[in-house]
C-alpha cells in the first residue's frame, strides 16, 4: 500500500475515533491557510485543484477561508492533488515564523542497527522550509554495521560537535574532528566512519535545492 494512502486511512479512523469521543477539535482556519499556502507554492488556481478533485470552486474557495468543514475523505483528495501529507493539512499546527522545540521534546530516531548512525530533528520544519537541521549520533566503532554510502537529493552541511570521524565522500575518506565543518553535495556517495569506541556528534544540516 502507497505510504500517502496508508497514512489518509490512518489519518480517518483517527479522526472518526475523536469525533466519536466528543473530542475532536479541528481548526477549520488553520487547514484552509495550509491548504491555500500549498495551493499558491504549486502555483496551480483554485479552479485546476477543484476540477482535479471533482469538486466545486466555491467549496474549496471555502475550504481554504475557514468557512466550512469538509468530509476527510475530500481533504485527503485536495492533500493528494497539491502533493502534501493529510496528517500535516489536520495536524492542528499553523506555519509558524519562528519555530522552537525544547531538548526536552526532541526524540532520538533510528530505523535499525543497520543504519549506522542514530539522529535528533532539532526543529520540526515547516512544509515549505528549504533546510532540515539534524543532530547525528555517530555509532560507536565495534557496533558499527554499516559500510554502504548514502546518497540523497539536498545538499550537507556539517560541524563536529563531539568526537571525530572519517567523512567517505565519492571514493575518499577525509578525517574530521571537534570543530571542523564540511559542504558537499548529497547525491555523490558518502558516509560517517567512525573511528573509535567513543561514538561522534554531528550537526548536518540538509538543503533542498
Amino acid at each position: 500500500m502507497p505510504v500517502r494512502e496508508f497514512c489518509s486511512i490512518l489519518c480517518r479512523k483517527e479522526l472518526d475515533l475523536l469525533r466519536r469521543k466528543g473530542r475532536a477539535a479541528i481548526n477549520l482556519e488553520t487547514i484552509g491557510q495550509k491548504l491555500k499556502q500549498a495551493r499558491m507554492k504549486s502555483k496551480h488556481t483554485q479552479q485546476q485543484v477543484a476540477d482535479q478533485c471533482g469538486i466545486s470552486k466555491s467549496l474549496l474557495s471555502k475550504i481554504e477561508n475557514g468557512q466550512t468543514s469538509s468530509a476527510v475523505a475530500t481533504l485527503s483528495k485536495i492533500s493528494e492533488a497539491l502533493d502534501v501529507p493529510l496528517s500535516w493539512v489536520l495536524d492542528g499546527h499553523p506555519e509558524t515564523d519562528l519555530m522552537i522545540l525544547p531538548k526536552t521534546d526532541r526524540q532520538m530516531n533510528a530505523d535499525d542497527e543497520n543504519m549506522g548512525y542514530s539522529f535528533e530533528l532539532l526543529a520540526n520544519r515547516s512544509r515549505f522550509s528549504r533546510i532540515e537541521p539534524t543532530i547525528v549520533h555517530v555509532t560507536p566503532k565495534d557496533d558499527n554495521m554499516r559500510h554502504e554510502p548514502y546518497t540523497h537529493s539536498q545538499d550537507e552541511f556539517i560541524y563536529i560537535v563531539e568526537g571525530a570521524i572519517e567523512l567517505y565522500y565519492d571514493g575518499e575518506k577525509h578525517y574530521m574532528q571537534k570543530g571542523d565543518t564540511g559542504y558537499f553535495r548529497g547525491v555523490k556517495p558518502h558516509l560517517f566512519i567512525p573511528v573509535d569506541n567513543d561514538g561522534a556528534k554531528v550537526l548536518t544540516v540538509f538543503i533542498d535545492e
